[in-house]
């Protein structure tokens, strides 16, 4: 999941640099930057540092943009759209994004199905030869 998620942000900074040519207010770019290349860098570091919680986000950062990449593919293959670099870009990050959602939800389950901490032990019974049994 690693290694999708640093080339889920290099197909982003891609992605961003064709949108520089666009015509974007500043807003747009930092916000399309911080979701293409920062968010899938951060969640690479929460699946490094093994947080269980970091998979299911993964699900839900890949199904967003999967969604997002088919809205941009139907639109330019519609006629609206005007970069065919854009659509290179977009089916790669839907094949990417499509893999971590089938990947991530596999190690969310795992993470599901580990065994629960020991229970703690039964007290012992007391001893017969103990001096409070008169």
């Amino acid at each position: 999941m690693l290694f999708l998620l640093v080339g889920l942000s290099a197909v982003g900074l891609g992605t961003v640099h064709i949108a520089l040519s666009t015509d974007l207010s500043l807003t747009a770019r930092v916000l399309w930057g911080f979701f293409l290349v920062l968010l899938p860098l951060a969640l690479a570091s929460a699946i490094w540092l093994v947080w269980s919680w970091a998979a299911m986000a993964c699900v839900i950062y890949g199904t967003i943009g999967l969604a997002i990449d088919l809205a941009t593919v139907t639109s330019i293959l519609g006629g609206h759209g005007s970069s065919q670099g854009l659509l290179a870009w977009s089916a790669i990050s839907g094949t990417l994004n499509l893999v971590l959602i089938i990947f991530g939800g596999r190690a969310f389950w795992s993470c599901l199905q580990e065994p629960p901490p020991p229970e703690s032990r039964p007290p012992n019974p007391p001893s017969p030869f103990s001096t409070s049994a008169t």
